[in-house]
Parts: structure tokens; sequence; C-alpha cells
């Protein structure tokens, strides 16, 4: 199983190509953010320090995407193993179909987590650039925690996907859609206060937004207290709110705020589930 992971990792990596793309989306939406974005959002909002706010928040949503899309491009390997008759020779092989689901979900893992952290590291530096504050120790230690549940629960959900395709070319079509979905998915492109009522729901489902959620509520919270500095305790708490929830740093559902353990169960039973049902899908396969 390791083996396999090793190998998987060792051709995604040594393709300079699979990892520039990997990261492609964190640099579009960086661009569009300064070139763009940037200036609407943060001329609409009175407050100061708001660019290294929206900064933050930003970057919080770009590595969320990098657990999704980062794992996509190592699951090439898989689509490639099975177009070129590689899947064949593991099947005469005495190793296990098991051991080989491990090996393929594992470089996942592992390759969407450090690609993330790339990701992550990237946007510190932009964070920073803007004059922008980083949370603490502690708090950085949470987000790389819920970056590594993230990756793991987005690898199971794109092997589930993956499973249900064999040539490369539905690959990169599927790749392509979900590359460009996610964003709006995970409330990027647009904030999840400015959809209609009935596409936030979708938002609120979809496990992923959680992780982004999440994220957002560890590097945003430095840049919103300065932002909020002297301003008066109620003037400060309906900002909070409302931010919290147009810009989907918090969820609610039914006027309930969903509280971090429960996206942070959202996320781990997703990904229990699309593993559960991806090893069903990928044991009916005939070519494994």
């Amino acid at each position: 199983m390791l083996r396999l992971a090793q190998r998987n990792m060792r051709i995604f990596f040594r393709q300079k190509s699979a990892v520039f793309f990997s990261l492609l989306s964190v640099f579009i939406v960086i661009m569009l953010y300064v070139l763009f974005l940037g200036d609407v959002w943060t001329n609409s909002m009175d407050l100061p320090g708001a660019k290294s706010l929206m900064a933050s928040w930003i970057v919080a949503g770009l590595v969320c995407v990098s657990t999704v899309t980062t794992t996509m491009g190592t699951f090439e390997t898989m689509i490639e193993d099975a177009s070129d008759g590689q899947a064949g020779d593991f099947r005469a092989s005495p190793v296990r179909r098991s051991s080989i689901v491990g090996g393929y979900i594992i470089s996942a893992v592992v390759v969407g987590f450090v690609m993330s952290l790339v990701a992550l590291a990237l946007g510190c530096i932009y964070i920073v650039s803007t004059g922008g504050l980083l949370p603490g120790f502690a708090d950085m230690t949470k987000f790389v925690g819920i970056t590594a549940l993230a990756a793991a629960s987005n690898s199971a959900m794109v092997f589930f996907l993956v499973c249900l395709f064999k040539s490369k070319s539905a690959f990169a079509a599927v790749s392509t859609i979900i590359g460009t979905l996610i964003g709006f998915l995970t409330g990027i492109y647009l904030p999840i206060g400015e959809l209609p009522a009935a596409v936030q729901t979708v938002i609120k489902c979809f496990p992923p937004s959680h992780a982004a959620a999440l994220m957002r509520q560890i590097l945003v919270e430095p840049n919103l207290s300065f932002s909020l500095e002297g301003a008066p305790a109620a003037a400060a708490a309906e900002v909070r709110e409302w931010f919290g929830a147009h810009m989907g740093v918090t969820y609610t559902l039914g006027g309930t705020e969903i509280a971090p353990w429960v996206s942070v169960l959202i996320i781990a039973a997703s990904g229990v589930v699309f593993f559960a049902i991806g090893v069903a899908v990928f044991r009916k396969k005939r070519e494994v």
C-alpha cells in the first residue's frame, strides 16, 4: 500500500505541469481579487483594514479549494493506470485490492495536504503584504488540522467520482467542471449572502464549504478584531453578525448557527460515506 502511494506521489510531483495546474486556481483567484474583486468588496466596507480583512477571507477559501483540486490532480494517475492497462497488472499481481485503493487515497491525501500548505504559505505572504495580521500558533495549528481533515475527506469524495469514469477525456471534463463549481460552492467567487436562499441551502449542505467556513473563522478573526477595534460593542456585534452570515464565515440553518464541532462532524462523516461508496464501486470495476 505504502509503496503504491509513494509511486503515485512520485508520478505527481515529477510532472511539473500537474503541480502548477493544481495551484493554478490559487493564482487566478488572487489575481482576480487584486485586479478586480478586491476594490469592489473593500470599497463597500466602511471599515479600517478592510483590504487585509478581505485578503484573509479569500486566502481561507483558496486553501479549502486546494484540498479539492490538488487531490483531483493526484487521482489522474488512477485514470491513467486504468487507460494504459497498468490496473490489469495490479490485478494479476498478489497485491490485495484494498491495498490498491489505500495506495491511491493515501497519495491523494498527502499531496492534497502538502499542496494546500503551500497555498496557505503563499496566502499568508499575501495577507502580510496587505498589512494584515495572522493568527497565533495555537490557531494556526487548528487551521493545519482542519486542512488535513479536509484533504482526507475531499480525497474520499474525489475517489468516489473518479471511480465512475474510465477515460482520460471524461475525467478531464469532470475535473474542469468541478474546478469551476468548487469556487462557487465554497463562496469564493461570490459571497454566500449574495446568492438566493435555495442556493445558500445547497452550499450549507456541501461538506467542503464547512471546511471553508472553519478556515475563515480562524484566518479572518485577527483582522476582523482589528477592523472593529474601538467601535461601540453594539455596532461591533452587528458587523460581526452581518460579516459572518454574508461572507460565509458562519452558517445558520433554521435560524440556529452551526457550531464548529458540527461542521467538523459533517466533514468527517462525508469522508467516511464517500470512501465506503467509492470502495464499493471500485470493487465492481472490471479493469481492477
